[in-house]
Parts: structure tokens; C-alpha cells; sequence
């Protein structure tokens, strides 16, 4: 317990000297800006570890160091895995986002040995997952598996279009799209669950058009 106490007053510090040393220095990115090297051939998927609890902390922080760092062209994404899955509690069925894999994160970023440190001293993560400890990139069948890639899907929704689930926890099952994003690829979708209408937030390779 009292282990656990002093990770988070260590994670707290240090969010609040990396906070403020992020606010002092000049970044020459605006935020949200997409770095021309995302899509390089050597920007991959990493996994990374962390203690157990703090994976949003352990994101935070990470996602401070790029900024202090300005590693906006090396590390692109930081993700805590999530999935939505059914529960039911008290006689009562609801639609739950859960972590895939708790103590972990995933990243894309164009690794070299100069990140090393920058990584592994952020605090709340533990490490790279891979032999000795040493980044293993994820492969196309595990990115695959695990949607990190945006996957082009021939297909053109409108609000007011009646779609099919065809993947995942609300599988089979018929919605009215109510709004459409098609920067991002997805819907939010009104679908009937557990006798009442629930808006959802799909992507476009979930669904299909019901004719």
C-alpha cells in the first residue's frame, strides 16, 4: 500500500514539473498539427508497460514529454487499448468500455536509441515489452486485430441511413445513423438495445448499409 502511495505522489511531481516546464519552452508545432512523417515506412507500433492502475497517468505523461521534447515527429499516437463489451449487474444489461490490456500501452512512433531514455524514465511506465526488455514492433496481423490503422472501407453513410452492426459487441443488430464524421471514418448510430434506443459510436468498417 504504502508502495502504491508513493508511485502516485512521484507521478503527481512529476506531472506538475513537466506541466511546467512544457509551459515555459516554445514549441514550433501548433496542437493537432499531423506530422508529415506519420506514414513513414519506419513509424510502427510499439508496446510499452506500466504499473498497474496507471495507465492514463502514465499516457499523460508520456504525452508530456513529446511536448517538452518536441518529439511531434518521432511518437504520433498514445493509446490506452479500450473495448466496448456487454455487462450485466443486478438483472440489468449495459453496453462498458474496458481495457483490452490493463498495464499497458501502445504507441506509434519512429523508435531509435535516442528515445530510449526519454521512454522508459517516463514515469508510471515500467518499460518496452519485447526480448530483454528491447521494443518489438507489433506486426501487420496484430495492428490489424487491434484497429490501429484506419481501414479504408468503400462505403458512403448518411443521417437517416439504416445500417448493420457487423462487428463486435452489438453485432446483428440494426441502427438509424444520426451524424456522420467522415474525417475520422465513423457514425454515431441511435440502435436499439435492451428494449430502448442507445446512440453509439461505430466505425465505418463495423457497419453496413441495410437496403
Amino acid at each position: 500500500m504504502e508502495e502504491k502511495e508513493e508511485i502516485k505522489s512521484q507521478e503527481t511531481v512529476s506531472n506538475e514539473e513537466l506541466t511546467n516546464e512544457v509551459e515555459a519552452c516554445e514549441t514550433e508545432k501548433s496542437k493537432g498539427e499531423i506530422s508529415p512523417f506519420r506514414n513513414s515506412p519506419d513509424s510502427k507500433w510499439y508496446v510499452l508497460h506500466t504499473f498497474s492502475g496507471y495507465e492514463q497517468v502514465a499516457k499523460d505523461n508520456l504525452e508530456t514529454v513529446v511536448e517538452k521534447f518536441n518529439l511531434q515527429d518521432r511518437i504520433f499516437d498514445i493509446i490506452i487499448p479500450m473495448e466496448d463489451v456487454i455487462e450485466e449487474k443486478n438483472g440489468k444489461r449495459k453496453l462498458v468500455s474496458k481495457k483490452v490490456m490493463p498495464c499497458y500501452l501502445l504507441v506509434k512512433m519512429i523508435y531509435g536509441d535516442d528515445l530510449w531514455h526519454n521512454i522508459t524514465r517516463t514515469r508510471g511506465i515500467t518499460g518496452f515489452v519485447g526480448p530483454k526488455g528491447r521494443p518489438l514492433a507489433l506486426t501487420e496481423e496484430e495492428i490489424r486485430k487491434m484497429r490501429l490503422e484506419r481501414v479504408d472501407v468503400n462505403i458512403k453513410l448518411e443521417v437517416g441511413d439504416k445500417i448493420e452492426v457487423i462487428d463486435g459487441p452489438l453485432m446483428n443488430t440494426v441502427g438509424t445513423v444520426m451524424a456522420v464524421d467522415e474525417e475520422n471514418k465513423r457514425a454515431k448510430v441511435n440502435v436499439e438495445m435492451f428494449g430502448r434506443e442507445t446512440p453509439v459510436d461505430l466505425d465505418f468498417s463495423q457497419v453496413r448499409k441495410v437496403i
